[in-house]
């Protein structure tokens, strides 16, 4: 009986234990930091000049207030972040780890949004919501190591799938499965073989550019404009066979016209 434990020993051993987990969760940010930027030239650089760093430290820290129940202090926690980092992240929301938030301003994560292990978000992105429910699923969940470009808007409370590649300023209102490049607004899927997924999707990438990935309405103007071509070739030897100068035709019509 002597050896048990009492209420407030467990938990401030419970607290201790989070707030060494916390510590070691910003350890390991910095280190995915340093691996996916090489313009991080040391800790000491990512400690001081890198507010994803900062901004998801504060996180940590209101999400866990949030959780213990102190609602207004948490939010209050997560204003304070957004005004020393530009970065807006709800207290509720749940970011998982070895993401990196890269500059980071003008980036707003939702009550209800998930963020998956080893995402990687630019600068800003929202993850909103399009429904005013309360206790709905609001906001987007990102799977494992989704590249999110710069200025784009995912909302809704869908599911964009592992690894899957968001275009700098794309707009996406649906479902994104795993291992997809969408691009455009609203967003759309970029025609990629399954080569090229696997090999491709296994690695970072940027700003979720996909070397030699074309806009599916790139690629279709300019099979119009093929088509186009091909249609004024056929036309003006079918003039030449009449012997009808496409010039004069046009004068003739314009002189008909007056």
């Amino acid at each position: 009986i002597g050896s048990r434990k009492s209420p407030f020993a467990r938990n401030q051993h419970r607290q201790k234990k989070d707030t060494k987990q916390m510590f070691e969760r910003i350890k390991e940010d910095m280190r995915t930091i340093l691996e996916r930027d090489p313009a991080a030239l040391g800790p000491m650089q990512v400690i001081f000049s890198y507010p994803g760093l900062h901004a998801l430290a504060f996180h940590r820290a209101a999400h866990w207030c949030w959780i213990q129940g102190w609602y207004g202090f948490a939010r209050w926690l997560s204003h304070v972040g957004r005004f020393c980092t530009g970065i807006e992240i709800h207290p509720a929301a749940r970011i998982g780890r070895r993401v990196f938030i890269d500059h980071g301003m003008g980036v707003v994560i939702g009550e209800t949004a998930v963020v998956g292990d080893d995402c990687t978000i630019y600068h800003g992105v929202t993850l909103g919501g399009v429904s005013l429910g309360r206790g709905q699923k609001r906001h987007p969940t990102l799977g494992k190591g989704v590249v999110v470009g710069a200025g784009a808007k995912i909302l809704g409370g869908f599911t964009v799938g592992d690894n899957a590649r968001i275009g700098s300023n794309a707009v996406v209102v649906r479902e994104v499965p795993e291992n997809v490049t969408v691009v455009g607004v609203p967003a759309r899927s970029t025609k990629e073989t399954k080569k090229q997924r696997e090999q491709l999707h296994s690695q970072f990438m940027a700003y979720g550019v996909v070397p030699g990935e074309d806009d599916p309405y790139i690629v279709k103007i300019r099979q119009l404009e093929r088509q186009l071509q091909q249609q004024a070739q056929m036309i003006a030897q079918l003039q030449k066979l009449a012997g009808v100068d496409g010039d004069e035709k046009d004068e003739e019509k314009g002189a008909e016209t007056k």
